[in-house]
């Protein structure tokens, strides 16, 4: 396994005063999970609960593409940012890129307990091709406003221990380790979204960002029950009892969706930036029972 790369912010940065925590370290972990030749992800390996597997493996599909679109959507600004800015865009991008690998694994695992995952994977690809047409400040936009929905999702993971009670280790492991560092890097594509429209007025600036917010927020929910209630079929699941049980798992106990609607709200503030919430006791925790190995 190869040692983290850290990225010390404090080092860069000597501009006006952000939100940033100073001593933020941006640290793209090269971890692997479930490769063990003797390893079996289950059919429902949340704790048997079909409705939470299929709300994680729903959320998972949509990860390897979509994080190749973000990483894209970031690099199409870098140039003229300030060396802070792109360094944390270069550990955002090597953190990206491991998760893309990892959520690879994960999702043939998904494939290999039964499930087809052509009807998620044909909704990932049609918001792509949709994407293709739109100007790349657009694409920033939505990429941030995506960022930030990954963010408090993570935070919310970590937060309440109940979002991955019964879990398989492995499969825990992975959507832990995953939101540490969505919670790291939760600024680089705002911060560069800042640097991309510097020449907007504040108006123009949370006009567009909160335009895209309602518009990724009226898609991402529905899609995702939407995969949710396909993985559920392929179980025998349908009609009202499934629908039930979604409304149940994601707004109801433990609820995800309805836990973070604070968080997400913030979004259209004035004033607002990803790191006025300062989650890095979450990551302290995390290193504290997940050390990493020595450089070798």
């Amino acid at each position: 396994m190869n040692a983290p790369v850290k990225f010390e912010t404090s080092q860069l940065h000597e501009a006006a005063p952000s939100p940033v925590p100073a001593d933020l370290v941006i640290t793209p972990r090269d971890r692997r999970f479930g490769r063990s030749k003797d390893h079996v992800q289950h059919r429902w390996w949340h704790g048997g609960d079909p409705f939470a597997t299929a709300f994680f493996n729903a959320l998972s599909t949509t990860f390897p593409k979509g994080e190749a679109f973000f990483i894209d959507s970031v690099k199409a600004f870098r140039d003229g940012t300030s060396p802070k800015l792109a360094e944390e865009i270069r550990a955002f991008t090597m953190q990206e890129v491991i998760h893309s690998r990892e959520h690879v694994a994960f999702n043939r695992r998904v494939i290999d307990s039964g499930y087809d995952v052509r009807f998620l994977d044909g909704q990932v690809d049609h918001v792509l091709e949709l994407i293709k047409t739109r100007p790349a400040i657009v694409n920033l936009a939505a990429t941030m406003a995506l960022e930030h929905f990954t963010a408090i999702l993570a935070r919310e993971l970590l937060e309440n221990p109940a979002h991955l009670n019964g879990a398989e280790t492995e499969a825990a492991n992975l959507w832990r380790w995953h939101a540490v560092e969505e919670i790291e890097h939760k600024a680089v594509a705002y911060d560069t979204w800042l640097h991309a429209t510097k020449g907007w007025s504040r108006w123009r600036r949370w006009k567009l960002k909160s335009l895209m917010m309602l518009i990724i927020t009226a898609k991402f929910i529905p899609e995702r029950i939407k995969g949710m209630l396909n993985l559920l079929e392929q179980d025998g699941i349908t009609g009202w009892k499934a629908r039930r049980g979604i409304l149940w798992y994601a707004f109801g106990k433990p609820g995800m969706f309805r836990t973070i609607l604070g968080a997400w709200a913030s979004y259209f503030l004035p004033g607002f930036h990803p790191w006025n919430s300062d989650e890095r006791h979450l990551i302290a925790a995390y290193e504290a029972s997940h050390p990493q190995p020595a450089a070798t």
